[in-house]
């Protein structure tokens, strides 16, 4: 039996640093959409266990327990052996994602293979135990576990899913260079800032939306751009792209994002970036509303 999943790029249009614990974990309100570029994961049954990648970010990405999907394996597989493949095509440590996103297209395959096993898999039960198991792997692995739009709070774990489609294209570009969370989280010089202000009721209203969302920060973009000033450099080229709605950095960077109304105004904005940056990771799409993610059953055998 294989599993193919799709691992959606996790995009943070905003990012609201609101407290922080005791034990150090930063409060966050975020906005949290997907987009339309990814990695691709295909898990099937197999004698041994193993991790192979391939694909054009495969480069330095570790097969072994460092891997968040592997270690989505340790916890919750106790069945036969498997043998996965992740297809890589999104930047490590940018901003949106990533292994985050891998280990939880992970769960989302063990789950079809579960239920395919077993007619009476209780997939609420498993989805709810992965949430309490997979926080600790990566804070961003429960707001990836669905892919689907939703506001997200607390140290990640709390989940508000959103109703309603959003019509916007995305530009998603990345300097090629790397931004380690915690650095950025060390330069942070305010970590008790407000929560974002009250959604617009309709998403697909874009107008409003997009007035709404430029009210709206990410507050580890002034300490990301301390680390890396080129980040600096790509939100005013984004920005100065023909028709940009709004330019912002996701996640602790250092890839950045920009907003369009159509697919056209997207492309044409990449290739001016890629113009003047052809070493540059530049990748234009949509946001998606998480359907694209479905696992996808594409052999079975006895």
């Amino acid at each position: 039996m294989t599993v193919r999943i799709f691992a959606p790029a996790k995009i943070n249009l905003t990012l609201h640093v609101t407290g922080q614990r005791s034990d150090g974990f930063h409060l966050l309100d975020s906005l949290v959409m997907f987009a339309g570029v990814g990695d691709v994961l295909t898990v099937s049954s197999s004698t041994t266990d193993q991790l192979t990648v391939s694909g054009p970010e495969a480069k330095g990405v570790p097969t072994g327990a460092g891997n968040l999907v592997m270690q989505v394996v340790s916890k919750l597989w106790r069945g036969a052996p498997l043998a996965i493949h992740l297809e890589k095509s999104l930047p490590a440590a940018a901003g949106i994602g990533g292994g985050s996103a891998d280990a939880a297209a992970c769960f989302r395959g063990l789950s079809v293979l579960l239920e395919r096993n077993d007619p009476a898999f209780d997939t609420d039960q498993f989805a709810d135990t992965a949430l309490r198991e997979l926080l600790d792997v990566g804070a961003d692995i429960p707001m990836c576990m669905a892919s689907k739009p939703a506001r997200v709070g607390g140290i990640g774990g709390q989940i508000e899913p959103l109703a309603g489609t959003l019509q916007l294209a995305i530009l998603l570009v990345n300097p090629r260079v790397s931004v380690p969370t915690p650095s950025v989280f060390k330069a942070l010089e305010c970590r008790t800032n407000p929560a974002m202000t009250e959604m617009p009721p309709d998403m697909s209203d874009t107008s409003a939306f997009v007035d709404w969302l430029t009210k709206q920060r990410n507050d580890l973009q002034p300490a990301a751009i301390s680390q890396a000033p080129i980040i600096a450099t790509a939100l005013e080229q984004i920005a100065q792209t023909t028709d940009c709605l709004l330019a912002r950095m996701s996640g602790s960077g250092a890839t950045s994002f920009g907003l369009y109304s159509s697919e056209v105004a997207a492309r044409l904005a990449a290739q001016q970036i890629l113009d003047a940056h052809p070493d540059w990771w530049v990748k234009p799409t949509t946001l998606i509303n998480g359907e694209e993610a479905t696992p996808q059953l594409i052999r079975a055998t006895t």
